[in-house]
């Protein structure tokens, strides 16, 4: 059977439990009683007003931090609350806090209280304790805060206005500039000037100003840098004492009583430079201001600083091509000292040597120039450790010895008239060697052999050979030039004389520069001659100033800039290069040049003059003496007087310019020369142009031409168309001939016209006095006054046409119906003639009849007792010129057509008459006939048959015909 354990369990002690809540109790009591905190006792307040720095103190107990509040009195207002911690005094065992305020502690009364803290345990606060300020109502007068500060440069520094008792307040300025205030209290201002910069060297006025504008209040702020010195160090002269210097660094600002001081080791200095009498080997440098402190140390030994001191009383001795120079030392110890010393020898150039040795008091200077005068200064340094030379001595001044002259520089010039002047550039200073005497020139002529010499004063540079020898070819002479002074004569320098050929060498332009007039050539490389540049004034009298200088072989270029020929603008130059110029002198390069163009040319000679119709200007060449700059060319203007224009501009080559066919009127012309710098002075002149004659005669000359060319034309025309012209205006006037013998006695001849010759009238002209016709008009037997027309018409009468020679009659035609046949032969009126047509032949175009629809619709029949009559009046003989076109009804009320009408040249009486007979009008019968006219004197015809036809064949049919034919016709 299983068996069954018994465990016990114990009861928990309920009095424990009690006991130990009895004693947390008593714990937490006496825990209560250990935090309270005492206030802070006996406070005391110490301000230093300078730095504006506020420490308090107090005794706090058992406390480590402290609450701390600071008041503005007046206002109440809180400047400073905070937690701080507080340092226990072991002298006095009181409590210490600094506080740095911003605005001055003059400004106002401050209030301070303490309470102390641990945790979140604070005890009471003390009572409060004030810090009085200068606002008080016992301080009745205006003040400023702070007075003369001194801060560094990007400081903020606040200033405070305490106005005066009773006043009111009005602006605060920092220099010139108006500041933001802010109050502080019932009297007192304050404003804060923000990242302050460089203040003048009296400092920055703040102003405080009042609305009583007879007072203020004001402070001066001082803006600057601390110092900061550089590069100290200590050498020794005297290889005893220690001189010591160093530099002052960046400028402080800060002057007077507030600038910088120095001391080295305890000992009070200069600005940069402080002398110990024992050199010591360690030095420490301070300096000091306002803003603060820096220092530096050096150390060194002594032979290693060693700076030699000057030389003093400097003497030569001195001859004409070299001197010697000695010094002494202030000092013994430089005797076994090893020096190097530096000699700056002064006179055109500055030269510097050096000599070195121990102790060295004297130098020697070679290569000195006769009749100089040099300065002479000598400065050494320690050869062995070399720190930096010594100071320069004194100036020391000496002048050499004379010796003879150095040979001049000599150059030929060949003046205009080819005779030759030798010149020399006269000795300067440097090379006369002494006082000059004179020049001795020789003229040595090769050919004969013969030599003549001449002494010159110093004055003289150049001698004429005018008087002296005849120069007529190349290498004829040489001349040779001699300088002379005190100590004797130079090296004789010596020229071949000949002419140089000037032409054949180029010339080219040249302008100036800020180097000069620039010239450039081509070496011959074949040839390694010197050169030599030769310029002067284009316009060189016979004692011009000329200049050149000499290059050596193989140059190309040159600047000329200054020169004893004194450049001056408006004034041209030439400059020529020469190859060999002491054996044997080639010309190879000119230019010509000005220093600056001006716009001057003097007026041209202006000649005007007329020839035939055009107007003639010349004038001369510019000389160049009167020319400011290069001249471009000519312009010429002509005015009018009441247009001014420009007629060409020319070049400066031309000179003459000719105007053509002017109209007869007054002129002006002017002519302006011009350059590139412009065109200055005017040449003008008037003429008033004549009638021109002979362009008059040419006009006439020309219009008889013409005429006779027209006339040419003319007569060439007509002559081709001679036997047209005849034909229109001179047509023969036909002799009424006819083939066979009909010559018979004088008599009337009677003619028996045929059955049907018979005419009609169709129309009736008006009468016109002005023509000549020849009419027909009707027999008077064969008509019995009946109308004709309808009727039929007695063909079996013969027609009688009545011809009027030499008479026109001017009356209107009328027919007329006699009442009985006569014969041909009736007497009529004694101008008349009495003609019967028998049988001529006409044309079909010649004859005029109605068309056939009208004619012989209407009844037309041909009347053979009708024949055409002119009147009475005669003016000539012209029935040839005139036809009469007949048809038609004599009822008709259409008048006859003029003659001129129908056509207006060339004889056509034959082409008026009507047919013989109607049938004879057909288109495939021959050519219609009419009676032939005879003379009633006479038994010839009027007009033969053969030259009938053939004149038909040849007159145009109308006006058109014959016009077309003129046209038409090329040959006779």
């Amino acid at each position: 059977m299983p068996r069954l354990l018994n465990i016990p369990t114990s009861k928990p002690n309920c009095g424990s439990v009690w006991v130990a809540f009895v004693l947390l109790g008593i714990s937490a009591l006496n825990t209560q009683a250990k935090i309270v905190l005492t206030v802070p006792q006996q406070v005391r307040l110490s301000a230093n007003f300078s730095t504006q720095q506020l420490t308090i103190s107090w005794f706090g107990g058992e406390a480590t931090t402290f609450d701390l509040i600071i008041l503005r009195t007046e206002f109440n207002e809180t400047v400073f609350y905070n937690t701080v911690p507080a340092v226990v005094n072991q002298d006095g065992g009181r409590h210490q806090w600094t506080w740095t305020s911003v605005e001055p502690l003059e400004c106002t009364s401050l209030s301070v209280k303490i309470r102390s803290r641990d945790g979140t345990t604070k005890s009471e606060w003390s009572e409060p304790q004030i810090l009085e300020g200068r606002d008080l109502p016992s301080n009745s007068g205006y003040q400023m805060y702070p007075q003369d500060r001194v801060v560094p440069v990007g400081a903020n520094t606040t200033f405070c206005c305490i106005v005066e008792e009773g006043k009111e307040f009005r602006e605060l300025l920092y220099g010139s500039t108006k500041m933001n205030v802010k109050r502080l209290s019932r009297r007192s201002y304050a404003t804060t000037a923000v990242n302050q910069n460089l203040s003048g060297r009296t400092g920055t006025n703040v102003i405080c100003l009042f609305k009583d504008l007879d007072k203020l209040a004001g402070s001066v702020v001082f803006v600057g840098y601390p110092p900061l010195p550089t590069n100290f160090e200590c050498i020794t002269h005297d290889l005893t004492s220690a001189v010591c210097s160093w530099d002052r660094g960046r400028d402080t600002n800060l002057y007077g009583k507030r600038k910088t001081k120095y001391s080295i080791n305890k000992r009070d200095c200069e600005v940069s430079k402080c002398v110990l009498p024992q050199w010591d080997g360690n030095w420490t440098l301070v300096a000091v201001n306002p803003l603060g402190q820096y220092s530096l140390t050096y150390s060194a030994e002594l032979l290693h600083r060693v700076v030699p001191v000057a030389p003093d009383k400097l003497a030569g001795t001195t001859h004409a091509w070299n001197a010697t120079v000695q010094w002494q030392w202030p000092y013994d110890s430089y005797s076994t000292l090893a020096l190097v010393c530096q000699v700056r020898l002064a006179s055109r150039n500055i030269l510097h040597r050096n000599v070195s040795g121990v102790g060295v008091r004297s130098v020697f200077l070679p290569h000195l120039h006769p009749n100089t005068k040099y300065s002479v200064r000598v400065r050494c340094g320690s050869q062995n450790h070399f720190v930096k030379w010594g100071n320069w001595s004194k100036e020391f001044n000496f002048t050499t010895r004379s010796s003879a002259p150095e040979a001049p520089d000599v150059w030929m010039w060949m003046n205009r008239d080819n005779t030759v002047r030798v010149m020399w550039k006269p000795l300067t200073q440097w090379q006369s060697h002494g006082v000059l005497t004179g020049y001795q020139v020789t003229l040595w002529n090769l050919e004969e052999n013969e030599k003549q010499t001449s002494n010159l004063s110093p004055k003289d540079n150049s001698l004429n050979l005018t008087g002296w020898a005849s120069i007529t070819g190349d290498k004829k002479a040489i001349a040779t030039v001699k300088a002379k002074n005190a100590k004797g004569m130079s090296q004789p320098s010596s020229i071949m004389l000949g002419v140089i050929d000037d032409k054949s060498a180029p010339l080219a332009q040249t302008t100036y520069t800020s180097s000069g007039f620039s010239l450039s050539w081509q070496h011959n490389d074949n040839r390694t001659c010197s050169y030599l540049v030769e310029w002067c004034e284009a316009v060189c009298t016979p004692d011009c100033t000329v200049d050149w200088i000499r290059l050596d072989a193989g140059s190309t270029h040159v600047s000329i800039k200054d020169s004893i020929v004194k450049f001056q603008p408006g004034v041209r130059y030439n400059f020529s290069v020469y190859e060999c110029p002491s054996t044997s002198p080639v010309l190879i390069q000119r230019w010509q040049g000005y220093i600056q163009e001006l716009p001057r040319f003097t007026s041209v000679n202006l000649e005007i003059n007329q020839q035939y119709c055009d107007v003639v200007l010349s004038w001369e060449e510019i000389p160049l003496a009167g020319r400011g700059g290069f001249l471009r060319g000519y312009k010429v203007y002509i005015n009018n007087f009441s247009n001014f224009t420009l007629l060409a501009d020319l070049s400066p080559k031309i000179r003459t310019f000719t105007v053509k066919d002017l109209p007869t009127s007054t002129y002006e012309f002017i002519v302006k020369a011009y350059g590139s710098a412009g065109q200055d002075t005017v040449s003008t002149a008037t003429i008033r142009l004549k009638q021109c004659a002979d362009g008059l005669i040419l006009e006439i000359l020309a219009a008889l031409g013409i005429v006779t060319l027209l006339l040419t034309i003319v007569s060439c025309f007509c002559y081709k168309k001679r036997r047209w012209v005849k034909m229109a205006f001179y047509p023969d006037i036909p002799e009424p001939k006819l083939p066979g013998d009909w010559s018979r006695t004088q008599g009337p001849l009677d003619v028996k016209p045929f059955p049907h010759s018979m005419v009609h009238i169709i129309e009736k002209p008006e009468r016109d006095f002005s023509k000549d016709t020849l009419v027909i008009i009707p027999e008077e037997e064969d008509y019995d006054g009946e109308g004709i027309g309808d009727e039929p018409v007695d063909m079996d009468e013969p027609q009688l046409l009545r011809y009027y020679n030499q008479v026109v009659d001017e009356r209107p035609i009328r027919p007329r119906f006699p009442d009985s046949s006569v014969s041909s032969s009736s007497s009529v009126d004694s101008a008349n003639t009495d003609v019967t047509y028998t049988g001529i032949q006409t044309s079909h175009s010649s004859l005029v009849f109605p068309s056939e629809s009208q004619g012989f619709s209407e009844g037309f029949q041909p009347h053979s007792g009708l024949s055409l009559s002119s009147g009475d009046r005669g003016e000539g003989y012209h029935p040839q010129m005139h036809s009469v076109a007949l048809g038609g009804n004599l009822a008709s009320p259409e008048p006859i057509v003029q003659p001129h009408d129908v056509g207006s040249g060339g004889y056509k009486p034959q082409n008026s008459w009507l047919l013989d007979s109607p049938t004879e009008g057909d288109e495939n019968s021959p050519a219609p006939s009419l009676g032939s006219p005879t003379s009633v004197a006479s038994t010839q015809f009027l007009l033969p048959d053969g030259e009938r036809h053939e004149e038909k064949r040849q007159q145009p049919s109308s006006a058109t015909s014959w016009f077309t034919n003129l046209l038409s016709s090329a040959k006779p």
